[in-house]
This record gives structure tokens, C-alpha cells and sequence, in this order.
């Protein structure tokens, strides 16, 4: 039986994801080494005590990671014959439970997508073997077990499980979305998915309400602030470049021709702050602090530009600072962060603070 953990990622982060894993694995007492090839879309956490990887995949939330985009816990390495796939996969998954999904998956890169029509054309004849070996439903059961497959190439892979309550919903880990047209920049897909993925259904309708009013720092030409347009939010937008013309006609938008790091609020109703700006991630992290503690924001969604080397230390440091920031002020606060699909260099990151601990 595997030991092992695949964890999906983007292309040339495997190195950040391997040692994020390393980290958090190491805090809850567990062992272990990461393999991780450069450009290969994933990482293999290997643990040295039998049974922990199925152990820490019960302890971590898939929330709590930055650079992983969905995981699962593998069950077996597959080497499967070209000729008979079906046979070598019911042969290796002999300690599979009844699971209540299929999914076929493989690395977000160029050979990895390649992969994409074999796993379609696939994926109903082995449906099939599995449901007559009883370890699939023949109708899918969302609150079973989902058994996964990802394949590096059309004869290797892994055979394992994943369970939905810690598991990404959407197929390799990727939200994809459509671009506006009526959007003036591309950007603006990093802050819809952010509302998507970093918070739950819950959470979209208690903290994103009609009516809101909202800051975008550094929001030229408004990618982002057309987000919060489009949830029916008044947006103070700031930055000292042109703002589509699209937006102004809204009614919804003023625009304040000013530094985002100097900008200070009129109003003191301000639900979400937003924050795109290329600045160091330490600078960034400290205003959003600000913001949050000072009471002129509920929440705040931000980006923070990532440096070439040792990504993980300076998200660490960054993520650290501003929770034991906005620890001063009680323990009612949430800080969570993703590298998102339509993230490049950066990470996002959704901060709150209870009202009643502001000033």
C-alpha cells in the first residue's frame, strides 16, 4: 500500500508546494519527504510512518494550503500495460472503499493536457469495471469517498482517494472561468475567482451584500473593480491612471486620482477593501493590516506579487504577520490564501476581522 500524497499545483511552483507541504506536515508531528520535478504540475509527499498519509489528509484542510490546488491520498503507484489499462488498475486497487465518484486527472501543463481525450475516452469503460468490482456507484453519491486517477503519461500515474469535504469540486483543481467582455482587463477574472474559491457558498452570501461599498487600490483601468460592480457594490477606485469609461457611466464608481498607500477613506462603512497593486509583499501585507485593525474595512482581498526565490519563506513570513496582527485584537479573524489558477507570480489572500474587536 502507497504512503503518499499527490498534490496538484501550478507549473514551477512544485518546489514552493513541496516545502509548504514539508511545513504543515512537520507542525502536526508528521514526517515525511516531498518529490518534486521542476514544470511537472505536482508533488508527491512520501511519509515515513505507515498510514500517516491518509492521517495527515484527515488533519489538514486543503484550505489551509497555498500552493496546492486539490490532493488526494495515493493507494498505489500505477504502471499500467498500454494494452489492457483496466485489468492493472483493478489489480492495484484492491484496498479501495466504495467510492460515489469518478475522476481522471493529470498535470496542468502542455504534455499534461495532452492526456485530456485519452481520460474522456477512458473514463466511461473503467466506470464500468468499477462498478461491477462494487467499488464505484452506478449513480454518483456525492457524500462518498471519490475514487481518483491522475495520470502523468497514458501508462503511469496514481490510483487513489480523496474525500469531497477536502477535496477542490472542480476537475484537476482549475475553477475556470469566462472573460467578461464588457471588462477592461484580464485581471479581472483573479478577483472573481477569488470570491469562488477562497470563499464558501455561506460565506459569498453573508459577506457579499447589495448595496456595499467597497475600495480598490490601485485599480486601473478596473478589472477589479468591475467585480464589485457587477455584485451590485459602490466603489471607491484609486489610482492615479484612467479608469474605463464603462465603469464611470455606471453611477457606481468614483474615481480618486491619489496613491493607494496614502489613500484614506471619507466614509466608515466600508465593507470590502481590494488591493492589486505591484508592490514588495511585506508593504502590502502592512496596509491591509492597517485597513483591517484601524476599522476601515470588514474584509479585505488582496494580491500579493511573489519573489523569484524562496516564495514559500516570503509567504509564510507575510501570512504570519498579519495574523498575529490582527491577533491583537481577539481571536474572532480569519486569514486564508490560495495561488489561484489565474494567479501568476502572486498569491491571494481573503483577510477578516470581527467588527465588534475594531476600534
Amino acid at each position: 500500500m502507497s504512503n503518499e500524497l499527490v498534490l496538484y499545483c501550478r507549473g514551477g511552483f512544485e518546489s514552493d508546494c513541496a516545502a509548504e507541504i514539508q511545513h504543515r506536515a512537520a507542525e502536526l508531528e508528521i514526517f515525511g519527504f516531498a518529490k518534486a520535478k521542476a514544470d511537472s504540475g505536482y508533488v508527491v509527499f512520501q511519509c515515513y510512518q505507515e498510514g500517516e498519509a491518509h492521517k495527515l489528509y484527515q488533519l489538514l484542510d486543503l484550505r489551509e494550503l497555498v500552493f496546492t490546488r486539490h490532493w488526494f491520498v495515493a493507494l498505489a503507484e500505477l504502471q499500467l500495460d498500454a494494452d489492457d489499462r483496466i485489468k492493472d488498475i483493478i489489480a492495484s486497487g484492491s484496498e479501495l472503499p466504495r467510492c460515489g465518484s469518478l475522476r481522471l486527472e493529470y498535470p496542468d501543463t502542455n504534455d499534461g493536457k495532452a492526456l485530456s481525450s485519452f481520460c474522456k475516452k477512458f473514463q466511461r469503460p473503467l466506470a464500468k469495471a468499477l462498478q461491477k468490482q462494487g467499488w464505484l456507484t452506478e449513480k454518483e453519491r456525492p457524500n462518498l469517498p471519490i475514487l481518483q486517477l491522475f495520470f502523468t503519461d497514458g501508462t503511469h500515474g496514481w490510483i487513489g482517494v480523496a474525500e469531497p469535504a477536502n477535496a477542490s469540486p472542480w476537475h484537476n483543481g482549475i475553477l475556470r472561468l469566462r472573460f467578461p467582455s464588457q471588462a477592461p482587463s484580464r485581471s479581472t477574472l483573479k478577483l472573481d475567482e477569488a470570491f469562488l474559491v477562497l470563499l464558501n457558498e455561506q460565506e459569498q452570501q453573508d459577506y457579499i451584500e447589495n448595496g456595499q461599498h467597497a475600495v480598490d487600490l490601485g485599480a486601473c483601468p478596473g478589472g477589479w473593480t468591475y467585480q464589485l460592480v457587477r455584485r451590485n457594490m459602490f466603489v471607491a477606485s484609486v489610482d492615479n491612471g484612467p479608469m474605463a469609461e464603462s465603469l464611470m457611466e455606471t453611477g457606481q464608481v468614483r474615481h480618486y486620482r491619489e496613491d493607494g498607500f496614502k489613500f484614506r477613506p471619507e466614509r466608515n462603512n466600508i465593507s470590502w477593501l481590494v488591493c492589486d497593486m505591484v508592490e514588495k509583499p511585506a508593504r502590502v501585507t502592512e496596509l491591509m493590516l492597517r485597513w483591517l485593525t484601524e476599522g476601515w474595512c470588514k474584509y479585505a482581498m488582496f494580491n500579493l506579487k511573489l519573489p523569484m526565490k524562496k516564495r514559500f519563506a516570503e509567504v509564510e513570513q507575510d501570512l504570519q504577520r498579519l495574523k498575529e496582527g490582527l491577533s491583537e485584537l481577539g481571536d474572532d479573524f480569519e486569514v486564508r490564501a490560495k495561488q489561484l489558477y489565474h494567479d501568476r507570480e502572486e498569491i491571494t489572500v481573503f483577510a477578516r476581522l470581527g467588527r465588534h474587536q475594531r476600534h
